[in-house]
């Protein structure tokens, strides 16, 4: 019996393990995991992909170039169409340009204006905000004062009363709309910043004698990144659609360079007859921010550890 016993009680000690222990899967494992099976924002990081991708091989990929003027081939419809060239499978525009080329290459002004212009706002309205949120008193309340003043302008009309006299040109409208976006990321990290300047592990920090400049930004700004993440991910599509907004108003990019918006601009003349020359760069548009909203939406959800989405 008590053989028996020991040998039911290895058993028993052998088998636990088998039955209880979890193997932890890498991070970007569950992360993809996750992604696939909610499905839609898998669909929204394709495309994502797809637009980052053909802005990249933008010159393999374009079967004409996309400034190359033709007369004799202006407003040709789409290949499908009755009258369609199968050399244009878009068609082309009023001065005979290809509208697939255009197209693929307008890409890469919407991505470059989106992402440069994310990227230094988000740094500026960052770093404006860890200063105003773990400083405090009269240094918190002028940068404060300086966004809600900021915030008080629409975002649209600060850009175009910028770009009027800055004028057109890819770095201007980098610049305008990086400076035009920062308070939506200062008000944000501030706020974040005063929620975690109490707790119990920047006390200690603070106790060990470590500097402001090391607190925050290796015990406060690492807690605090994945909002951030979030606020750029949306506001690359807001960027996306205020670049265009402005070329289409003619405070873009210089005007031989192919842009949707531009692209939008010009099609508004010939609608009834040359339909294609605004619904294709619209539906780009579209189609683009679209997917960065669909998968900003789900990052958030899954950046947010009080919700168990999954």
């Amino acid at each position: 019996m008590n053989v028996r016993a020991e040998n039911t009680e290895q058993g028993r000690g052998a088998a636990l393990p088998d039955h209880d222990q979890r193997v932890e899967r890498p991070g970007y494992v569950v992360f993809f995991d996750r992604l696939f099976r909610a499905k839609l924002p898998a669909i929204g990081l394709g495309i994502i992909l797809l637009i980052v991708l053909m802005a990249i091989f933008a010159p393999y990929l374009a079967p004409h170039d996309p400034t190359k003027i033709t007369v004799e081939d202006r407003l040709k419809p789409p290949v499908w169409s009755e009258d369609g060239d199968a050399r244009y499978l878009l068609g082309t525009d009023s001065l005979g340009r290809d509208v697939l080329s255009r197209l693929i290459y307008g890409a890469r002004v919407s991505l470059i204006v989106g992402f440069s212009a994310v990227v230094i706002s988000g740094t500026i309205g960052v770093l404006l905000g860890l200063i105003a949120g773990y400083a405090g008193g009269r240094v918190e309340d002028f940068i404060m004062r300086l966004a809600d003043i900021q915030l008080a302008f629409p975002y649209i009309l600060l850009a175009i009363a910028v770009l009027a006299v800055l004028g057109p040109g890819l770095v201007n409208i980098i610049f305008t709309l990086s400076i035009a976006g920062w308070p939506q990321y200062g008000r944000v990290v501030r706020g974040q910043v005063v929620s975690y300047r109490e707790r119990e592990f920047v006390e200690a920090a603070e106790a060990l004698g470590a500097s402001g400049s090391r607190v925050v930004f290796q015990h406060i700004l690492p807690n605090i990144a994945a909002p951030v993440i979030v606020i750029a991910s949306f506001a690359v599509a807001g960027t996306i659609i205020s670049e265009a907004s402005l070329s289409f108003l003619g405070l873009g990019v210089q005007p031989d360079v192919a842009t949707w918006g531009a692209m939008l601009s010009i099609g508004r003349e010939y609608v009834r007859e040359a339909w294609w020359l605004s619904v294709l760069p619209g539906l780009a548009i579209v189609a683009t921010v679209l997917g960065v909203n669909v998968f900003g939406d789900w990052l958030r959800d899954y950046l947010d550890p009080k919700l168990d989405a999954f």
